[in-house]
């Protein structure tokens, strides 16, 4: 089936205009079941220019128009939801009444009720947690923001901007916009809100505090935020956090006995990045805990994790060092220490809530990677939807044809995909190019020039390739830092191609419709290029094939309440095969409506 609605010229098409809070949570619910649910139990299909969507169990049909399809399946909608009950049929003699509207929270109470039946089990928490994802989507969309313009184009200005540009969140999420956290405070801090405030600064004994560093001036960031008196050594927080764990016993001891100085609250003010919790601060990135859940999960700093970032920091440094040198214009920021308070409790070792609570993980900034001139861009704004920031990539393109856009996207995979590839193939390191993960640079013609890459919290290694280096590591460090190889490449494929590469493309292909299948293409022709210079691998093999993709169960794992290391994957049928790019059909037929 062809990509575009019939009667799409091929010309730019215009992005469109924000959808309000109800349109924007109904759509992500239905991304999701049609991803999860009703399309891998072929209960989908594209008819007319509208995408049908069964519930079966709760016997509920659904329908949406589309502004586009997508040969992924995941299709852009336009305009309200409507819904058909099954009982006596007043159309088309199938069994169902007439269409009527469905708001937002009736879709989701669908999606609870089908779930429940599907599974057996219940989730209260379900319907809350939509509810605050649609709280904090129209509190974005309330917010004033400055445009781009304002800030005159540097660079680094540009940068942030991208950073908090994001209103909706992971469209492929059931509550990419929950939080725990009271609607106040997170209006404070929240990226989306433009917010900047100043950290809140602990002065603590040299011997009270935890520490790791990777090399010697690891800490230097932190350190050079401001003095202390002698025989402290500095730890920023984060001033929500501080509210939280403020009235901790052992740290109002602490306090009052003097091994603890409040600062209060200093220095230039830090900018919150699309994860909330890490803030940057003008020469580094410091990634704070933060006891808010977002999304699924708690937003702390464990200790496991504090450890494991400056183990990665260390033994990846030749691995990151040989990506640099094979795929010039790639950089993985480090993480090379972390610092935090080591208050004794009862049983005389660290307290873990405090150890945990106050834990800082040091990464590197931008200034010693992004080369003169270009713009580094958080991807997550580029794949963009819907054009919120100066980074979406209907702005670098500025009406570009199609010829253009295809010749930008061809640059963007080159930087993209090899280091990806040879990190896992090559090293047995399992990157996380998710879009929230990855820095993109351009240059002065919005070209892309360089990739970096964050967070090494989603880097894991596999056991066959680092066998010595994670005996090495106590247990506890070593097991979260590790995965198998399916579970590995499950996650490279999920992150580097649907989570990443798709919604790209997808945001490309929103430009020019019918070049869909061009840009699946030069995709393909990307992986193909490196397999041929690498032996053509099994895995790349049958990527080229065309098997199934793994795409994460984002929506199935928050009813589970599973960890996010524990999520499951669903299995997309791929645009990859060249039987698909070339328009031939298959024997099966498919829900995605290619």
């Amino acid at each position: 089936m062809p990509s575009t609605i019939p009667g799409r010229p091929d010309a730019p098409a215009p992005v469109p205009a924000l959808p309000g809070a109800d349109l924007a949570v109904a759509h992500t619910l239905l991304n999701c079941l049609l991803r999860e649910v009703s399309g891998p139990e072929r209960q989908a299909a594209v008819i007319g220019g509208h995408l049908l969507l069964r519930l079966p169990r709760r016997g509920v049909l659904l329908r949406v128009a589309l502004r586009r399809t997508s040969l992924l399946g995941s299709h852009r909608f336009t305009g309200p939801v409507t819904e058909r009950l099954a009982g006596p049929g007043t159309e088309e003699g199938d069994g169902y009444g007439a269409w009527s509207e469905v708001d937002w929270l009736r879709l989701a109470e669908y999606t609870r009720a089908e779930l429940s039946l599907r599974t057996g089990t219940d989730n209260d928490e379900f319907l809350g947690q939509v509810t605050a994802s649609h709280r904090g989507v129209s509190a974005a969309l309330a917010a004033p923001r400055p445009g781009a313009a304002t800030r005159g184009g540097d660079p680094l200005a540009v940068y942030l901007d991208s950073e908090q540009s994001l209103l909706f969140g992971h469209r492929f999420h059931p509550t990419p916009k929950a939080h725990s956290g009271d609607p106040a405070s997170w209006a404070a801090y929240a990226p989306e809100a433009g917010a900047s405030f100043p950290l809140r600064m602990l002065a603590v004994r040299d011997t009270l505090l935890a520490e790791e560093r990777a090399d010697p001036d690891a800490t230097g960031p932190v350190d050079r935020l401001r003095p202390v008196p002698a025989g402290y050594r500095l730890l920023p927080a984060h001033p929500w956090q501080y509210e939280m764990l403020g009235g901790h016993p052992a740290l109002r001891a602490a306090l009052a006995r003097g091994d603890v100085l409040d600062l209060g609250a200093g220095g230039e003010p830090v900018r919150p990045t699309a994860s909330v919790r890490t803030l940057h601060t003008g020469d580094a990135f410091l990634k704070f805990s933060l006891n808010v859940r977002i999304t699924n999960c708690l937003r702390k700093n464990a200790a496991y994790e504090l450890t494991g970032a400056v183990a990665l920091t260390r033994l990846l440094a030749p691995v990151f060092a040989d990506l640099a040198a094979r795929f010039p214009g790639t950089a993985v920021l480090r993480e090379p220490a972390y610092r935090s308070l080591a208050l004794p409790g009862p049983d005389g070792r660290p307290d873990r809530t405090l150890l945990e609570g106050f834990g800082v993980i040091v990464r590197e900034g931008l200034e010693r990677h992004v080369r003169p001139g270009a713009t580094p861009l958080l991807a997550a704004a580029v794949a963009d939807e819907y054009a919120t920031g100066p980074a979406q990539v209907s702005r670098l393109l500025a009406g570009a044809g199609p010829g253009a856009a295809l010749a930008w996207w061809s640059a963007y995979l080159r930087l993209l995909v090899p280091p990806v590839l040879a990190a896992y193939l090559d090293h047995g390191v399992v990157l996380e190019p998710h879009l929230q993960n990855v820095i993109v640079c351009v240059d002065g013609d919005g070209t892309p020039v360089q990739i970096l890459f964050r967070d090494l919290e989603g880097t894991k290694l596999l056991p066959g390739y680092h066998a010595d280096a994670l005996a090495a590591l106590p247990p506890e460090v070593a097991g979260p830092l590790t995965y198998d190889a399916r579970r590995g490449w499950d996650r490279v494929v999920y992150c580097l191609l649907v989570n990443h590469a798709a919604e790209i493309l997808a945001a490309l292909a929103d430009l020019h419709p019918d070049h869909e299948r061009e840009l699946w293409a030069r995709l393909r022709a990307t992986i193909e290029e490196y397999a041929r210079g690498h032996g053509c691998p099994p895995p790349l093999r049958a990527l080229l094939a065309g098997v199934p993709l793994p795409a994460k169960a984002n929506l199935l794992a928050r009813w589970d309440r599973s960890a996010d290391r524990d999520a499951g994957y669903v299995r997309l049928p791929s645009p990859l095969a060249e039987d698909v790019l070339s328009g031939a059909s298959r024997t099966d037929t498919d829900w995605s409506a290619r």
